[in-house]
């Protein structure tokens, strides 16, 4: 069960600035499908702004990675920081950006053996080799 209220849309519709990131959000994603996170940001309206139009100007422009990549990265990262629910947000966004199921169990092999060798070398506290030191 969430801490925060899930605001419907008729609840921000009577919130003017929660109402203008929605609206943004819309037509930037070319969808009307507004998720829990952002309802529930919604109830702190600066906020949702501030994490939307971060969001944004990283995983919604041009850029020298591609999208599919951009999520990829997501989905290992929110591993990292054990957040299931952006783990399965975008992995779906994932999908939808065309990662297949070879791409997805290759990226769930990488991630937990980066786990696994993160965990190792931390706890044996091996020095970082003079040549990997750029």
């Amino acid at each position: 069960m969430g801490t925060v209220k899930l605001l419907t849309d008729a609840e921000v519709e009577g919130i003017p600035a929660a109402n203008e990131v929605f609206d943004d959000f819309r037509a930037t994603r070319k969808s009307d499908f507004i998720n829990n996170f952002w309802r529930g940001l919604a109830n702190d309206p600066p906020l949702l702004r501030r994490t939307w139009e971060g969001l944004k100007s990283v995983m919604a422009v041009e850029g020298a990675l591609d999208p599919l990549t951009r999520e990829m990265i997501y989905i290992a990262v929110s591993t990292a920081n054990s957040c299931s629910y952006c783990v399965h947000s975008h992995t779906a966004a994932a999908k939808a950006r065309g990662m297949t199921e070879a791409q997805h169990a290759e990226l769930i092999a990488v991630i937990g053996l980066a786990g696994q060798t993160n965990h190792l070398v931390t706890a044996m506290q091996i020095p970082v080799d003079e040549e990997f030191l750029v």
